[in-house]
């Protein structure tokens, strides 16, 4: 892994990039939730044919918002979910059926799209959940993501009581994970998407070990009105980069707060600096 790891980076230095990498040259638009839910986000609120007709709007909006960018779509399914309960094991997580993940991934080929594969551990941990969908990731148009407001084992409760945690060294587990896949399978880079809202959700940033086969996106997904959204990305995305942006609009909960509206595509590429290559509504 160690020599290529070097090959790699020397193709980068050469290249700027791996062959096949998705960013910079592109802007990915992803629609977010699980198919067998309305309450986890858009991806499963609506019946799919209605959903799917928002989806193209949406993607034609960005399209047109910045014609420089292809826009790449891609369905972002939540497909380990924290719990309340506990479990057989005491994780309180839960991973979705075959069939669910092989819908989902139907889905996402009909539209031509990424699938980025959600990970919430609860009171498990990456190294016991990402080998799970080793088999999956070997599909070049299948990402990760993961999510540190459901990573309990630090806090000691089940989810929901507390926001979660990653350290630098889980980011760094679930990079080294990745490249593995992509060295051994031949594959183009990959996308890791961490979620992030708070300064205690991800600590010792600096500490994140970046890797060419290994696209690092750091989201910023709070919810509210466009100031509080702005805010939170100043401090979380830009004052602590890791590599690309990344910026999450909510259908629901951005326009709760009086005098608030859902950013339009505008908003963000010219209130936000840098300006997001991965975009998510939920």
């Amino acid at each position: 892994m160690q020599r290529d790891s070097v090959k790699a980076d020397s193709i980068a230095r050469k290249m700027g990039q791996l062959p096949g990498a998705i960013l910079p040259g592109h802007r990915i638009v992803a629609f977010y939730g699980n198919i067998r839910s309305k309450g986890m986000g858009i991806l499963g609120r609506e019946p799919k044919a209605q959903m799917m007709r928002k989806f193209d709007k949406v993607l034609a909006e960005w399209q047109a918002a910045d014609p420089s960018l292809p826009v790449m779509p891609a369905l972002h399914s939540v497909t380990i979910t924290a719990q309340g309960a506990a479990g057989s094991d005491g994780k309180y997580r839960l991973m979705n059926s075959k069939s669910t993940i092989e819908e989902t991934r139907a889905w996402a080929k009909e539209k031509n799209a990424l699938l980025f594969m959600d990970v919430q551990v609860g009171l498990s941990d990456l190294p016991h959940e990402l080998p799970k969908l080793e088999e999956y990731l070997k599909d070049p148009t299948i990402h990760l993501g993961i999510d540190p407001e459901f990573a309990m084992q630090t806090k000691g409760v089940r989810p929901g009581k507390k926001i979660g945690t990653y350290d630098a060294k889980d980011v760094n587990y679930a990079i080294n994970f990745l490249a593995r896949i992509v060295s051994e399978n031949h594959l183009p880079p990959k996308i890791l998407m961490v979620h992030r809202f708070t300064q205690g959700m991800l600590t010792n940033y600096k500490n994140i070990k970046l890797d060419p086969r290994v696209q690092v996106v750091m989201d910023m997904d709070g919810w509210g009105n466009p100031t509080l959204k702005k805010d939170s990305f100043k401090a979380y995305v830009e004052k602590q980069p890791v590599q690309y942006a990344g910026f999450k609009l909510f259908y629901e909960y951005d326009i709760k707060p009086k005098g608030s509206h859902l950013m339009t595509p505008k908003e963000v590429l010219t209130e936000l600096n840098p300006v997001p290559l991965y975009i998510q509504y939920q």
